[in-house]
C-alpha cells in the first residue's frame, strides 16, 4: 500500500490514510480468489471454532458430524462470494470477523446522532455499550450535526466493524438539499469515509426510476432514508439514480481500501401490506445484477433485507435472495412480523429474524425498544442487542452450529445441578440474572446452595423431585 492524498479533515490522530496503489487491490476477495490466505481469514477461523477444535470432531447429534472450521474453507466461501470479512486497511483497531450464511449468524447495532439530540460522547459510549453485550458490528447513521468528527471517535474505540450511509453525509454537505446532491460530493464522501476507516458503506444503488411507481402505490412509501432521498433525486432530475450510473467508479474507490459494499434495500417495506411486492423484488434482482458487477471488482458484498413481513412470507425473501443475488451473505433488519410492536419491536424484530437466520440469513441488524419512537438510549442498546443475540443463538442451534448447543448443555447440566453461578455467567446478561436470582431468595447467604428458585420453593421443584426419584444428582 501507499498514502493517499489526505481527506479534507484531518484525522484526529494525524495519520497518513493508507489505500492500495494505483490500479491495485487489496481485498479479502481479491486474495481469497488467488488462493491466498491472509492473517485475517487464519484470524476468523480460530474465532469461529472457540478454541473447540477437538471438541467439535467429536460432537454429534441428529446424526450428525462437525468438523472445525478452517483457514481454507474462510478462503473458499469468500472466494465464492458467500461469506464476507469487512475489514478496512484504516482501521487497525478492529478485530476481524465473518458473516456469511456458513458461520455463526451475527448481529449489527445500528448508533449514531440525530438532528434533535445526542453528543459525540453518548453516541462512542453506546458503540462500546454495544459491544460489550455482543454486537458484532455497529453502523454509525448520524444525521445531525459534527457527523465527521462523531464517527471518528467512534472509530478509534470500535473493536468491531463499523458501517455508515455516506448519503447521509453527503446530504449534509447539500443542506438537506436532496436535489443538491451530486456524483463529486457523493464520492468526496466516499473517500473521506474510507480514509477515516470505514469498514463497509451502505449504498443504495438498486433505487431505480422505474420500480418507483411501484413504491408509490404502497401503504406505507418508501420508508428506508437513503431510499427516500434518492427516489427524490431522480423525481427532481428526471435522470437514473447516480449512485447506480456510477457504480463501477464507486466499487474502484472500495476496492482501494478494502472496504465491503452493503448493497441497501432503498425499497424494503415499511408495513406487512408492502410485503414482498414488486418494488421490494425488482430492486433485489437490480442488487442481485449490481452484485455480480462488484464482484468483478474483488469487492466483498452482502444485501440488505426487510423489513416489515408476515411470517407467512419471510421464507421467500430468503429464497429469492439466494437466487436473485447469487448467495451472497443476506443482512436484514428483523424482520418486524406485525406493525403494532411499538415499544416491544426489539421482540418482534427478532421473532422474524430468528426465522429467517435460521434459513440462512447472516447478519440481523438490531432493533431497540425505541423502534417507530425515538432516538435510542444505552438501555435501549443493550435490550436490542441482547434480544437479537438470544435470535441469533437460536438460529446457530436450528443450524446445529456445535459451540451453540454447547453453550446449551453445558445450561441444562448446571440446571440441573443446580450449579447457580454457572448459570448466572452462562446467559446473555448474568448481572441480571443474578439480581433475578437473589430477589426470590429467602437467604442470600445460602443462595448457591439453595436446590430450588421462588417460582416452586423447595417442595415443589420438578429437577429436585427427579433427583430423588432416579438417584441421579448429577448432570
Amino acid at each position: 500500500t501507499e498514502p493517499s492524498r489526505l481527506s479534507p479533515h484531518q484525522p484526529m490522530n494525524n495519520r497518513t490514510p493508507l489505500r492500495a496503489v494505483s490500479g491495485g487491490s487489496i481485498t479479502q476477495m481479491h486474495a481469497a480468489r488467488k488462493g491466498i490466505i491472509t492473517p485475517e481469514m487464519e484470524y476468523v477461523a480460530i474465532r469461529e471454532n472457540q478454541n473447540l477444535e477437538e471438541w467439535i470432531e467429536t460432537f454429534r447429534i441428529a446424526d450428525r458430524s462437525f468438523k472445525p472450521v478452517t483457514a481454507e474453507f474462510v478462503r473458499e466461501e469468500i472466494a465464492k462470494g458467500r461469506a464476507i470479512i469487512p475489514a478496512n486497511i484504516n482501521h487497525p483497531e478492529q478485530e476481524p470477523m465473518i458473516i456469511g450464511r456458513n458461520f455463526r449468524v451475527k448481529i449489527n447495532a445500528n448508533i449514531g446522532n440525530s438532528a434533535l439530540g445526542s453528543s459525540i460522547d453518548e453516541e462512542v459510549e453506546k458503540a462500546i455499550w454495544a459491544c460489550r453485550w455482543g454486537a458484532d458490528t455497529i453502523m454509525d447513521l448520524s444525521t445531525g450535526t459534527n457527523i465527521h468528527q462523531t464517527r471518528e471517535w467512534i472509530l478509534r474505540n470500535a473493536p468491531v466493524p463499523v458501517g455508515t450511509v455516506p448519503i447521509y453525509q453527503a446530504l449534509e454537505k447539500v443542506g438537506g438539499t436532496a436535489e443538491e446532491l451530486t456524483w463529486n460530493i457523493y464520492r468526496d464522501t466516499l473517500i473521506e469515509q474510507a480514509e477515516q476507516g470505514v469498514d463497509y458503506f451502505t449504498i443504495h444503488a438498486g433505487v431505480l426510476e422505474a420500480y418507483l411507481p411501484a413504491a408509490t402505490r404502497r401503504m406505507t412509501g418508501i420508508v428506508s432514508r437513503g431510499g427516500s432521498i434518492m427516489a427524490k433525486w431522480c423525481r427532481a432530475h428526471n435522470t437514473e439514480n447516480f449512485l447506480f450510473t456510477h457504480f463501477d467508479e464507486i466499487c474502484e474507490i472500495l476496492t482501494a481500501y478494502d472496504i465491503t459494499i452493503s448493497i441497501g434495500d432503498g425499497l424494503r417495506p415499511g408495513s406487512l401490506s408492502d410485503a414482498n411486492d414488486d418494488a421490494q423484488f425488482g430492486e433485489l434482482k437490480t442488487l442481485g445484477e449490481l452484485t455480480l458487477k462488484a464482484w468483478q471488482h474483488d469487492v466483498q458484498v452482502m444485501i440488505e433485507g426487510p423489513g416489515h413481513v408476515p411470517m407467512n412470507l419471510v421464507a421467500e425473501n430468503m429464497t429469492k435472495e439466494l437466487e436473485y443475488c447469487h448467495e451472497a451473505p443476506f443482512y436484514t433488519l428483523g424482520p418486524l412480523v406485525t406493525d403494532i410492536g411499538a415499544g416491544y419491536d426489539h421482540i418482534n424484530s427478532a421473532i422474524g429474524g430468528t426465522l429467517l437466520a435460521s434459513l440462512g440469513c447472516a447478519m440481523l441488524c438490531y432493533v431497540t425498544p425505541k423502534e417507530h419512537l425515538g432516538l435510542p438510549n444505552k438501555d435501549d442498546v443493550r435490550e436490542g442487542v441482547i434480544v437479537h443475540k438470544l435470535a441469533a443463538h437460536a438460529a446457530d442451534l436450528a443450524k446445529y452450529h456445535p459451540a451453540a448447543w454447547l453453550r446449551d448443555n453445558i445450561m441444562s447440566m448446571a440446571r440441573y445441578s443446580f450449579a447457580w453461578e454457572d448459570q448466572f455467567n452462562l446467559t446473555l446478561n448474568p448481572a441480571k440474572a443474578r439480581k433475578w436470582r437473589e430477589a426470590g431468595s429467602p437467604d442470600n447467604n445460602a443462595l448457591n446452595e439453595e436446590k430450588f428458585c421462588s417460582m416452586c420453593g423447595p417442595d415443589f421443584c420438578s429437577m429436585k423431585k427427579s433427583q430423588e426419584a432416579t438417584g441421579r444428582k448429577e448432570s
